[in-house]
């Protein structure tokens, strides 16, 4: 009898915790526990990278998504492409950019729910001075007292200029690009 009570007990309270999970409104991100990468082809073969440093802002409630805003600021120059050949090239002139454009930057403009924990932002992406508008599905998962926001969306480096010259020809590194991000947000602190 006593541990059907305490089962009932730990279900309840994984039902409430799972609830607030749910219902709080996030906007504390924990960039140690968050990345943003990227995928690629280089003569058909698939290739990965990340970008090591970005800051990001989010505020997010899943009971009232239409409200939320996201922010991200990502430095250039912290490309990690496996490769530190590769490095020091994608961060000239010719690709990033990195002196003239040290940022790119995503600013959202709305958010909209998919049903069952999926959402889709929308929003401007700047890289090298061009900004587009582009929208990403995502995924909202409670993860104890944090939410995970996972999501991926594809853009055209030649519209940005990523390559240019020779090696905008796109034969030998394809013109999609897909941008993944994983990041995790703290609950808002209660304000006194």
């Amino acid at each position: 009898m006593k541990t059907s009570y305490l089962k009932y007990l730990a279900l309840i309270g994984l039902f409430v915790s799972t609830t607030y999970a749910q219902a709080a409104e996030f906007n504390q991100v924990l960039a140690d526990k968050s990345t943003i990468s990227f995928g690629y082809k280089q003569m058909s073969v698939p290739l990965d990278g990340k970008f090591k440093k970005f800051s990001a802002q989010i505020d997010f409630d899943s009971t009232k998504p239409e409200q939320a805003q996201a922010k991200f600021d990502i430095d250039v120059a912290s490309i990690d492409t496996g490769s530190s050949e590769g490095d020091d090239e994608v961060v000239g002139k010719v690709w990033f950019n990195a002196k003239a454009f040290p940022k790119a930057s995503f600013i959202s403009t709305s958010v909209k729910s998919l049903g069952a924990n999926r959402f889709e932002v929308q929003g401007k992406l700047t890289i090298k001075g061009k900004t587009l508008l582009v929208s990403a599905p995502f995924t909202f998962k409670p993860d104890g007292a944090n939410a995970i926001f996972d999501g991926a969306f594809n853009i055209k480096r030649n519209d940005y200029a990523i390559g240019e010259g020779e090696w905008a020809d796109e034969s030998t590194i394809a013109n999609q690009i897909q941008i993944k991000f994983h990041i995790t947000v703290a609950p808002a602190v209660a304000k006194k």
